[in-house]
C-alpha cells in the first residue's frame, strides 16, 4: 500500500474504505446525507472555512495540545519511555471538540438551527453542547439512562450549556440505543437540523468528516514528538470504541516506520456481552447505516456489549479501522476493565494526570508494552480527562490504595 496516495483513494466516492463503509439509509434520509456531503465538499478546501476553524482551535479550544513525557512512570516501569498526546487539555476535556466545532461551523454554513447527537461517556455531548452555545444553535443530546446515571457530571455540564437531554430507556440503555434514538429524531427534523455523530462511523460522509476534523491530533503529535526527540516513536497507540480519537492520531503516522496499535475494551472477559471488542471478536455486518466489523448474534442482530468506559461500549467500529486491520497496518489489541483501572491509578499517582477510563485502556497497553521492552518510545493518545469518571471509580474501586505500584525507581 502506497500511503502517499492513501487519502486520495480512501474513501471513494461511495464512501467506502475498501469493502467497508458506504451508506445504508432509508429513502427519506438519503437527500439529507447528500446535502451534508455536498456542503462538506464545498467548504473542506475553502480557505475561509479552514482559516476560521484554525482560529477557533487556537483561540477557543487551546490547540495545539502538548506532547508530554511521562518520565516518572517510565522510570518505574523500566527503560522504555512513554509519552502522552494531551487531548485531555483540549477545551471541554477531550478530543471530541475537534470534530464538534467543525460540524457546528458546517451547520452554520448550511443554515441549520439545531445539532442532534448521541453520547455515551458524555464527552461528545458536552463538546457538541459547547459548539452549539458558541455558534448560537439549539442542541439535542440522546443518552442512555445507564450512562446518564454513570456520567452525572457530564450530564450537568450539558444542561448548563443549554442542551436538551433525551433519556433513552429501551434496550441496554447505553450508547447503541442512544444512536438509534438520535437517528429517529434526525429523520423527523433533518430539514432544520444536522446530525453530528460522535465517532468516525455512521453513513458516508461521517467517517470521512470526523477523521478529517480529528487529523489535527496526529499531525500535531508527530511534529511535536520529532521536535522533542529528533526521532519518531517506536509505537503509537490509542483506545478504540467507534474510533474517532484513534483515526485522528493514526492518520499522521500511516506512512512512517512506526507500529500502530488500537486498544479495544475487553471488559470483564471474552464472553459475549462482557466486552465491546468489535475488531477482535466481530464479523462484517451493517449497523446504523454503515458496513464494518460488528459484534453480532447468529441472526445478525447486534450483540449486547459492555465496558467500564461508557464511550467504548458500542458493538461496532469505524469502517476505516476495519480497512487498516485488513491491510495489517494497524494492530488491534485489548485491555480489560482491571487493566484500565490499574492504568488510571498509575498515571494519576506517578504523573498527576487523571485520565478518562477510555484513554486508560491505551495507557494500560502502553504500560504492558513498556514492561516488555528494554528500549524505545511509546506515544499514547490521552484522549480525555477523567473528571467524569472519578465518582464512579471511587464508588467501585476506592482511591487506588489496594492497587500495587512499582517499588523501585
Amino acid at each position: 500500500m502506497d500511503y502517499r496516495t492513501y487519502f486520495k483513494e480512501y474513501p471513494n466516492e461511495e464512501g467506502r474504505f475498501g469493502e467497508y463503509g458506504g451508506s445504508y439509509l432509508p429513502p427519506e434520509l438519503i437527500p439529507a446525507f447528500e446535502e451534508i456531503y455536498d456542503a462538506y465538499n464545498a467548504i473542506c478546501r475553502s480557505a475561509q472555512f479552514i482559516s476560521e476553524l484554525r482560529r477557533i482551535r487556537r483561540e477557543f479550544q487551546g490547540r495545539p495540545t502538548p506532547v508530554y513525557h511521562c518520565e516518572r512512570l517510565s522510570r518505574k516501569l523500566g527503560t522504555c519511555q512513554i509519552y502522552l498526546k494531551r487531548e485531555d487539555l483540549n477545551h471541554t476535556g477531550a478530543h471530541k471538540l475537534n470534530h464538534c466545532m467543525g460540524e457546528g461551523l458546517l451547520a452554520k454554513y448550511m443554515g441549520k438551527k439545531r445539532l442532534i447527537a448521541e453520547t455515551g461517556a458524555g464527552q461528545h455531548g458536552v463538546a457538541l453542547a459547547t459548539a452549539a452555545a458558541y455558534f448560537g444553535l439549539e442542541c439535542e443530546i440522546h443518552m442512555g439512562e445507564v450512562d446518564i446515571a454513570k456520567q452525572a457530571p457530564n450530564v450537568a455540564r450539558m444542561r448548563i450549556l443549554g442542551a436538551k437531554i433525551v433519556p433513552v430507556s429501551f434496550g441496554l440503555k447505553t450508547l447503541k440505543e442512544a444512536v438509534d434514538s438520535a437517528f429517529i429524531s434526525y429523520a423527523k427534523n433533518y430539514k432544520d437540523s444536522i446530525y453530528c455523530i460522535g465517532s468516525a462511523l455512521g453513513p458516508h460522509p461521517f467517517p470521512l468528516m470526523v477523521r478529517d476534523f480529528q487529523m489535527c491530533v496526529g499531525i500535531e503529535a508527530r511534529e511535536q514528538f520529532l521536535s522533542m526527540t529528533g526521532i519518531l516513536p517506536d509505537m503509537v497507540c490509542a483506545c478504540v470504541g467507534g474510533g474517532s480519537n484513534a483515526a485522528g492520531m493514526f492518520s499522521a503516522f500511516l506512512g512512517d516506520p512506526v507500529e500502530i496499535c488500537g486498544v479495544e475494551p475487553l471488559g470483564k472477559g471474552e464472553t459475549t456481552g462482557l466486552h465491546a471488542a468489535s475488531m477482535t471478536y466481530g464479523r462484517k455486518g451493517v449497523l446504523h447505516g454503515f458496513e464494518s466489523m460488528l459484534l453480532q448474534e447468529a441472526d445478525g442482530s447486534p450483540s449486547p456489549v459492555y465496558s467500564i468506559a461508557s464511550g467504548l461500549d458500542y458493538p461496532g467500529v469505524g469502517p476505516e479501522h476495519a480497512l487498516w486491520n485488513q491491510l495489517k497496518r494497524v494492530k488491534y489489541v485489548t485491555a480489560t476493565d482491571e487493566d484500565a483501572v490499574d492504568a488510571f491509578f498509575k498515571l494519576s499517582r506517578y504523573e498527576g494526570i487523571i485520565p478518562a477510563l477510555e484513554s486508560s485502556h491505551a495507557v494500560a497497553y502502553a504500560i504492558r508494552r513498556a514492561r516488555q521492552s528494554k528500549t524505545g518510545a511509546i506515544l499514547v493518545n490521552c484522549s480525555g480527562r477523567g473528571d467524569k469518571d472519578v465518582d464512579y471509580v471511587i464508588e467501585h474501586y476506592g482511591y487506588g490504595d489496594n492497587y500495587k505500584f512499582p517499588e523501585t525507581e
